[in-house]
């Protein structure tokens, strides 16, 4: 039987609901899809400046950095950090808040996404005990620019969604499958011109703690859902999955999320990890053990 690892977000502001889920997935495997696990949760600090993909405000103290790393960690679970700011430079690199962070999550177990060279050779350097992950917000839409990519020494390189249903690529890819990760719900639409532009926005954002004008993004009028999520060609359905692994060999799977509704990163996960005969009962579940720890969902 294959095995299907899930890399889930916002290990922070989603804390609840990704131990809700990851200790529903143990207690009851028999509702969940067969060999799924959960790689990782991705996600940041609040008011860490080498956060990139969304901003995220506020500050977190160092002993409830410890617990929620800890949490996670002993669940067999890696946290992954998404310090892929696109603007990060050398002045940035000594930032004490970011360099907590690290030196609290060093325990050879965590893992850090990566988009930018001069923080990415610093932390390699400074933190060699983390795993290093090629982040989508590179933008790789060439397979030339891919498999250069996989040339490199990372744990795992993210494809761009707009590869998701490429047939050559993923074939020419497949020798590499254990090395990618695809990212199944993203929410964006094909193509997009302004995806590099809106990093930097939100990047900028992130560095200046300070939230700039609405980003002018198509998606702005569209109000975030799963339904809506499902329609766009990028995605990749429930049952599509086994067939990348069986065809391919790709086994490392993303979920969106970050900046997104609670209630939508719950549909997404009941929708991809629980078998659709239990789809109602879970979710039910899954409200009922939230509202217990006094989350609104």
């Amino acid at each position: 039987m294959s095995e299907f690892y899930w890399h889930l977000p916002g290990f922070s502001v989603f804390f609840y609901l990704n131990q809700v889920i990851i200790h529903m997935l143990a207690e009851h495997p028999e509702k969940f899809r067969d060999g799924y696990r959960i790689g990782s949760v991705y996600g940041t600090f609040p008011g860490a400046i080498w956060n990139g993909g969304r901003a995220v405000f506020g500050i977190t103290s160092h002993g409830d950095m410890e617990k929620v790393i800890k949490t996670y960690n002993d669940l067999g679970v890696p946290v992954r950090f998404t310090w892929t700011n696109s603007l990060i430079e050398e002045k940035h690199l000594n930032d004490t808040y970011c360099n907590l962070i690290m030196e609290t999550a060093d325990n050879g177990m965590n893992q850090v996404l990566v988009n930018t060279p001069v923080l990415e050779e610093y932390l390699k350097a400074e933190y060699p005990g983390f795993k290093y992950i090629s982040s989508t917000t590179k933008r790789l839409t060439s397979l030339a620019d891919v498999k250069a990519e996989l040339e490199k020494d990372y744990f795992l390189v993210v494809l761009d969604y707009d590869l998701n249903h490429d047939e050559k690529v993923l074939d020419e890819l497949s020798p590499y499958a254990d090395r990618i990760e695809i990212l199944a719900d993203e929410i964006c639409f094909p193509g997009c011109p302004k995806r590099k532009s809106h990093y930097r926005d939100e990047s900028l954002m992130q560095l200046r703690f300070e939230k700039g004008t609405p980003f002018d993004c198509p998606n702005k009028n569209t109000r975030p859902g799963f339904t809506e999520c499902m329609k766009r060609p990028a995605f990749i359905s429930a049952d599509e999955v086994s067939e990348y692994a069986d065809r391919w060999g790709y086994r490392n799977f993303k979920l969106v999320g970050r900046g997104l509704p609670q209630e939508m990163v719950l549909d997404s996960y009941v929708y991809y990890l629980v078998k659709e005969e239990y789809r109602d009962e879970m979710r039910e579940r899954i409200k009922k053990q939230l509202t217990k720890l006094g989350v609104k969902i």
